[in-house]
């Protein structure tokens, strides 16, 4: 059968481990399959922009819903880049010299973007990321992932199944198989991204 959508990855998933009694429990080993593409995976497809103004006076920016890293973020009047610093750095820095500004750097502090200098005006702002990998529900049956990589589906699910069915024979198999096609898709992003080839964004409000 054809990975196509959430319902038949339920069914290979079912067929794959010869069982018919772990239709409530499928859905969680998709869902921790999905967690750890999060941390694992990190490619040209998941890369988003977003746009948005930063009101005078206000410190702190929100960052959108699907954030997982930063990959570039700059002011767009003048494409001044605002650098990524640690919260001790940022500390010295207000301590330093506690101005209001048009920022230059930021650091994360309560999931949001702690600017510095305090912006001094309305200023607008680019964030170029990657997004987490959209959550395949009953409401949204497939996405980019799933369409081009269904393996990295089957095999993320598989390997979080062996928890909770105690199987360790072939969870070596899973991670094994589940880690090569980790391992391909970052190293085909990496090849991609360093060619020149083109992207095409999508663009969203920040937040």
């Amino acid at each position: 059968m054809a990975i196509t959508n959430y319902t038949n990855l339920q069914t290979t998933i079912a067929d794959f481990l010869n069982r018919d009694d772990l239709t409530p429990i499928i859905p969680t080993f998709i869902q921790l399959a999905e967690a750890q593409f999060n941390r694992d995976l990190r490619h040209w497809r998941q890369e988003a922009r977003a746009t948005g103004q930063q009101t005078a006076g206000d410190e702190y920016m929100q960052i959108p819903f699907d954030w997982l890293e930063t990959i570039r973020f700059h002011l767009t009047t003048n494409v001044q880049p605002i650098d990524m610093i640690s919260r001790a750095s940022m500390i010295d820095k207000r301590k330093a010299n506690n101005i209001a500004g048009a920022p230059t750097h930021y650091c994360m502090a309560d999931a949001q973007f702690h600017l510095y200098p305090t912006p001094d005006a309305d200023y607008d702002m680019e964030l170029l990321y990657y997004a987490k990998v959209p959550e395949l529900s009953s409401n949204i049956t497939t996405n980019w992932l799933l369409e081009y990589a269904p393996d990295a589906y089957l095999y993320g699910s598989l390997l979080h199944s062996a928890p909770y069915l105690q199987e360790d024979a072939r969870v070596n198999v899973w991670a094994q198989m589940y880690g090569a096609v980790m391992q391909r898709l970052n190293q085909e992003s990496e090849d991609a991204t360093a060619s020149g080839s083109g992207l095409t964004l999508k663009i969203r409000g920040l937040g």
